[in-house]
């Protein structure tokens, strides 16, 4: 009786078939590994466009807060100027009463006449201190109601 004998598979085949695995292994992880990087450049962008944007808009914000900075200092400028017109005008009309007084009382002292010179009262001479009477104010809890 014959026997018919079937190829067996060679050690070289094994190697060969464990090389071919190997290999299909390596190339799925240079892929994987192409697509991660590829993944992390497109976030590093994506990042850099954010803070690019974020960088006009904080540039445009901060060009309105200078703006208003600049509005208000001149603001600032042109009241503090007319305070001091106002506080002049104060100095000179509360020293005018005093003056006044003083040249009635030279006049009256060549003329030999007597004046009667009234005492200046203090809230004419310190008119921000005038008394103001305390009135109260009526209010009712529908009153603002529409």
């Amino acid at each position: 009786m014959a026997t018919k004998q079937q190829p067996t598979s060679s050690g070289s085949d094994v190697v060969d078939q464990r090389y071919a695995t190997y290999d299909e292994r390596k190339r799925k992880r240079m892929i994987s590994n192409r697509e991660s990087a590829r993944r992390s450049r497109m976030k590093k962008q994506q990042h850099l466009d954010e803070l690019i944007s974020q960088t006009s808009q904080l540039q445009e914000e901060n060009k309105k807060l200078r703006q208003m900075i600049d509005a208000a200092s001149h603001l600032y400028l042109n009241f503090a100027s007319e305070n001091n017109v106002l506080r002049a005008q104060v100095t000179e009309l509360t020293d005018r009463p005093q003056s006044l007084n003083s040249v009635l009382q030279i006049a009256s002292g060549v003329s030999g006449m007597s004046f009667d010179i009234p005492d200046i009262p203090d809230t004419l001479l310190e008119p921000w201190q005038l008394p103001c009477a305390i009135q109260p104010i009526p209010a009712s809890a529908n009153m603002f109601q529409y």
